[in-house]
């Protein structure tokens, strides 16, 4: 069992606070600067999001900063505790890589506080770092246990051949992938996503991660990628993979999934791309039989970018009491109400209080982080606990130590 931090510890680790406050996005700099120079621990992140005008180095930041904040009450941290273990499975993070990141933090300190980083510090950040990373080791080695013991389950990069790609609308393609072994596959919570490495001539191996877009079947997996602007690994899906393609994928992993049945209302709400886990959600509440009131909620721009709107209601229709409402922020000139969408515009506050039962339902949300945030904030005015809300965005975690 990991050993209490030591209120000397404490007292240090909260002193720096000011301190990150002015110079923490430099000490993130110099500490990727320094992980880099290793190009085994280099191709563990996602390159795209560091740089200068990256958003990883300000979302580490702010996450060392709340670390750092909440020392001594470190329960208020739980939830990004599981967050990051579950993307470190994905990504395939072991034990031995927490020496490089550990030793690149102390020296980025160092390097940016000069004097100011004392001796004392330094061994008291040394300490907080090893507290938060043998908590995420242990529970990491949960995760890859279950994985590796779980049927059609599996550790490290496993083969898959994508057997058909459907084009979903303008810019989403959907992968039907199965397994190069053929083996079955392990059955993950509706809602997880898959990790893949990908190898695209002239640059470093590229990770991502993408949610799985169908509910549980033991065979194959199927996962729906939006061509992202600039987007190296979606560009490469959508130009290159074709039937036949072979992808590197970690098994499913994260935190955000469907929870277990309860007699409750669940609302499914999403905007975009952020469909794909309310899908694979979707199709298991119709499959197993759930009773209970389903609302899929979700808004796109038009009818081009609306991906599986005829699929989605092919399930719906499946289901016992699942009602859908789409939303076209800016119908097409030859749209219609009614029958290409329900409504016009975007989801409003107003709406979603009016319309959904925020007295009694859990609520899944997922999708661009204006959308997220004007969601949960909206639910969470009107009353609707946190334990009810749950939620996934898109683009690197905000929290210590994420890939």
């Amino acid at each position: 069992m990991t050993q209490p931090l030591s209120d000397q510890t404490i007292a240090l680790v909260k002193a720096t606070v000011p301190a990150l406050e002015a110079h923490g996005l430099d000490i993130v700099h110099e500490m990727y600067s320094r992980m880099f120079q290793n190009p085994d621990i280099r191709d563990l992140f996602n390159q795209s999001h560091h740089g200068d005008a990256g958003s990883q180095p300000r979302a580490l930041t702010g996450a060392i900063l709340a670390y750092a904040s909440n020392i001594e009450n470190l329960g208020a941290l739980a939830p990004a505790v599981e967050r990051i273990a579950q993307k470190h499975v994905g990504l395939q993070i072991l034990p031995e890589h927490y020496p490089h990141v550990a030793e690149a933090l102390l020296g980025a300190i160092k390097a940016v506080l000069g004097d100011a980083a004392t001796d004392e510090i330094l061994a008291a950040w040394g300490e907080a770092y090893w507290f938060l990373a043998n908590i995420l080791i242990a529970r990491e080695d949960r995760v890859y246990t279950a994985q590796k013991d779980a049927t059609g389950g599996w550790n490290g990069w496993r083969d898959f051949r994508v057997e058909r790609v459907v084009r979903e609308s303008s810019v989403i393609n959907s992968y039907i992938l199965s397994p190069v072994d053929g083996g079955p596959v392990m059955a993950h919570k509706p809602g997880q996503y898959l990790t893949f490495w990908f190898e695209i001539p002239g640059h470093p191996p590229v990770k991502r991660n993408y949610s799985i877009s169908a509910a549980p079947n033991g065979e194959t997996y199927r996962i729906s990628v939006k061509r992202e602007p600039q987007g190296l690994a979606s560009g490469w899906l959508h130009d290159e993979a074709k039937q036949g393609t072979i992808l590197k994928v970690a098994a499913p992993a994260g935190e955000f999934f469907l929870a277990d049945r309860s007699e409750r209302p669940v609302v499914l709400l999403s905007g975009g791309v952020g469909l794909t886990p309310m899908v694979a959600m979707l199709e298991a509440l119709v499959e197993d039989g759930a009773d209970v009131p389903v609302h899929y909620v979700h808004g796109t721009h038009d009818r081009q970018t609306h991906a599986m709107r005829d699929h989605v209601r092919a399930t719906a229709a499946r289901g016992k009491a699942v009602k859908v409402i789409d939303f076209h922020q800016t119908p097409l000139a030859d749209e219609v109400e009614g029958r290409d969408y329900d409504a016009a515009g975007i989801i409003t506050d107003e709406w979603l209080v009016a319309n959904t039962p925020v007295n009694e339902a859990t609520y899944y949300i997922c999708g661009p982080r204006p959308f997220l945030r004007h969601a949960v904030s909206t639910l969470s005015l009107a009353g609707v606990p946190s334990d009810r809300i749950h939620y996934e965005f898109f683009g690197p975690a905000d929290e210590l130590l994420a890939a």
